[in-house]
């Protein structure tokens, strides 16, 4: 989306510094536009088959473990987010996280609000949620290729903390502390 005077760089800055997100969970009614959202190529290139995701998705709908969220702009739905506690998932490959840590995924739906800086200004509200909640540190695990990710989630206050193989694939962990406890990065 390029603004009517065509100038990109200022609607970023109004991205982040404007906007307000809500955040909502995710209904049956929300799973066919999640899997457009899924089909689309700059998502599907991060996630695994949209049919698969969905039921996985569909499952967490009453989870105990992951919470499923629709991002709301302005009543528009823009994007999937979920949270999830490691500490509930037996052989997690993030329990070694501390007590408390929680992890959350990110994607933008609609390929005209990528790259705008949505992302850095959605996760860093909702991180400040979660601090607000309690949650001491939260993570996400970007793919290792996934430059514009990882560059996202830095400015949001994310620090790589290591390499991980898992289930998930190859992935760099990233975390941010609460109250900017930076000497804890290293745990």
């Amino acid at each position: 989306m390029v603004p009517k005077n065509g100038n990109r760089f200022l609607e970023k800055i109004m991205v982040e510094t404007e906007n307000s997100y809500d955040f909502r969970p995710v209904t049956e009614k929300d799973l066919p536009m999640i899997a457009r959202w899924l089909a689309e190529p700059h998502v599907a290139e991060w996630w695994d088959d949209p049919a698969k995701e969905i039921a996985e998705i569909r499952e967490h709908i009453d989870s105990v473990s992951v919470e499923p969220l629709i991002v709301e702009l302005a009543g528009r739905p823009i994007a999937y987010l979920q949270s999830y506690d490691p500490h509930l998932e037996d052989g997690h490959p993030y329990a070694d996280q501390p007590f408390g840590t929680l992890g959350i995924d990110l994607s933008i739906g609609p390929p005209d609000l990528v790259g705008i800086g949505h992302g850095t200004a959605i996760v860093r509200q909702f991180v400040d949620e979660l601090f607000e909640e309690g949650a001491p540190r939260v993570v996400i695990d970007p793919h290792p290729d996934n430059g514009r990710a990882i560059r996202a989630y830095e400015k949001a206050g994310f620090r790589p903390i290591g390499r991980r193989q898992s289930q998930f694939g190859d992935v760099v962990l990233m975390a941010i502390d609460a109250a900017g406890d930076e000497e804890q990065l290293g745990d």
